[in-house]
């Protein structure tokens, strides 16, 4: 669903790179209508659409593709003249070794790999040349390639694991959204394992498609949660945006082939609850119809399933720290 929201702690981290270089950062998240104040509260969130806005934005400001974040810039149009130096390629294992060589030829460009181990493949981004303290360019290098990687085999590449140089951060928990698969942190490299077979898949993709891909990419790919095959991305997509409808978790287990137990263990896992998922779900719908003006906030609270204005308020201000109106207004 594109309506899952993004934390505000990664629109702060966007920013290091354009602050560190003396930009006004609050003249451009006016222009992306999210107040400056609202990322002074941890909990708030901001719509993909604004997050995909903020991230053009800072590439055109800074001419840099890389955000203030590496050694060097990264000159705007270079992501675009790679995907036109790999889109001939037969075979996703030829693309991914052409890309990596295209931005091998810049002097201190972050260094990207792409190996063999077995029946796996692994792709590596050494950050060792970034000027990154959140590690937001590497994170956003891994999601950029593997969405581009998925989009020219027409086909989701899944992952088997996503592996960090760095300790686990805070808002780890927020990763599901980017890397929904095994993570591990403390590792000996940033990278993505995935089965080999996909790298013999045939390039789908051509000239054509690639001029409407890059009409929103890189940007759309870092702003569009990862629709993959986890259990939580599961069951949001059974539980659909009618809120008045939801399936209870005994249905859910039913559709997924599992008993209830079996559900909430799975769950347990995860880190997370059938309720918090449905919480979680809300509190995106809600931001989603806040970010808008077609609806009143009591006629939002009624498509949310809440049978006082009142509930809606607590639960959203509990949820990202702000209440509906003063999320509004700050929107605006």
């Amino acid at each position: 669903m594109r309506e899952r929201t993004i934390a505000s702690h990664f629109v702060r981290a966007a920013l290091r790179g354009a602050e560190r270089q003396g930009v006004d950062c609050s003249a451009i998240l006016r222009e992306v209508n999210i107040q400056p104040a609202l990322l002074d509260e941890p909990r708030a969130r901001v719509a993909p659409e604004q997050f995909a806005r903020l991230m053009q934005l800072l590439w055109e400001k800074l001419a840099d593709e890389y955000m203030g974040f590496g050694r060097t810039r990264s000159k705007p149009g270079t992501f675009a003249m790679m995907c036109y130096a790999l889109i001939h390629c037969h075979t996703l294992e030829k693309a991914l070794l052409r890309g990596t060589l295209f931005y091998s030829l810049f002097e201190e460009a972050p260094k990207i790999t792409l190996t063999r181990e077995g029946d796996w493949a692994r792709l590596t981004v050494d950050d060792s040349t970034m000027i990154d303290p959140d590690h937001f360019l590497v994170e956003s290098l891994l999601v950029i390639w593997h969405r581009l990687a998925s989009w020219l085999i027409g086909q989701r590449i899944r992952l088997q694991e996503a592996t960090f140089r760095y300790a686990e951060p805070a808002h780890s928990a927020e990763y599901d959204l980017l890397f929904p698969n095994p993570r591990r942190f403390g590792a000996g490299s940033t990278s993505l394992l995935f089965q080999a077979r996909y790298l013999a898949m045939p390039l789908l993709q051509d000239e054509r498609t690639l001029k409407h891909f890059l009409e929103h990419s890189p940007a759309d790919l870092l702003a569009r949660p990862d629709g993959g095959d986890s259990l939580i991305s599961q069951i949001r997509r059974l539980l659909g945006r009618d809120c008045a409808d939801w399936p209870d978790l005994e249905a859910v287990a039913q559709q997924l082939h599992m008993s209830p137990q079996t559900l909430r263990r799975h769950l347990r896992e995860e880190g997370s609850s059938f309720q918090e998922l449905k919480d979680h779900l809300r509190r995106d719908l809600a931001i989603y119809h806040l970010g808008r003006d077609n609806l009143a906030i009591q006629d939002i609270a009624e498509q949310l399933g809440f049978s006082e204005p009142s509930a809606f308020h607590r639960a959203f201000k509990k949820w990202t720290g702000l209440t509906p109106g003063a999320y509004r207004a700050q929107e605006n």
